[in-house]
């Protein structure tokens, strides 16, 4: 049931006598245990699952879903220690701001396509924003050799490694880009 409105931003609801469309633009946040007993290479806790459970349990989102997942992020255990809670990180101002710049270079590059953000691209518009360096072009060919990318799978790398470029400031889409995107990819 999310395929459509994660794909279109829109819900179509047809009856016998007639047909709405609603938009339906949205963030998917989602989480889930790696396995039934949420205990997969935890360095702590031993997972008790076979290999058959664990391929059951994740194959639970089926395969056009999970193409259209853009990043999938494993969150190991955080120990919780005193070292852990002082150490400090880049604050939520600065990281607001470098948001902020990279969605204003995102809506300046793409006004004549009437996409705000790179999520929004579709089709050869994907290809002319977001097309990497040659490095970058050559992960990709090797990404879809080894992982078996599917054309939808692939746009969606392009547009997060596109996305990670801005956030850095760079015009260009480079390898490194594109490897880091890749990384978002590789739990699915």
């Amino acid at each position: 049931m999310l395929r459509q409105p994660l794909e279109e931003g829109r819900v179509s609801i047809s009856r016998a006598s007639r047909s709405v469309v609603f938009p339906a633009r949205f963030m998917l946040v989602a989480a889930m245990n790696p396995c039934p007993c949420g205990y997969l290479g935890d360095e702590v806790r031993q997972c008790r699952c076979t290999a058959d459970q664990i391929q059951r349990y994740q194959s639970r989102i089926s395969g056009p879903l999970r193409d259209r997942i853009d990043l999938v992020i494993r969150v190991p255990p955080v120990p919780v220690t005193t070292d852990t809670l002082a150490q400090p990180g880049e604050s939520s101002v600065r990281v607001r701001e470098r948001v902020l710049q990279a969605r204003e270079r995102q809506a300046a590059r793409q006004d004549a396509v009437g996409v705000r953000v790179n999520a929004g691209l579709t089709g050869r518009a994907v290809w002319r924003h977001c097309a990497p360096d040659g490095r970058g072009r050559r992960l990709l060919d090797e990404a879809v050799r080894r992982l078996g990318l599917s054309a939808r799978a692939l746009d969606r790398v392009l547009k997060v490694a596109r996305t990670i470029a801005d956030l850095e400031g760079v015009e260009e889409v480079r390898g490194p880009h594109v490897a880091e995107a890749l990384q978002y990819r590789t739990d699915l």
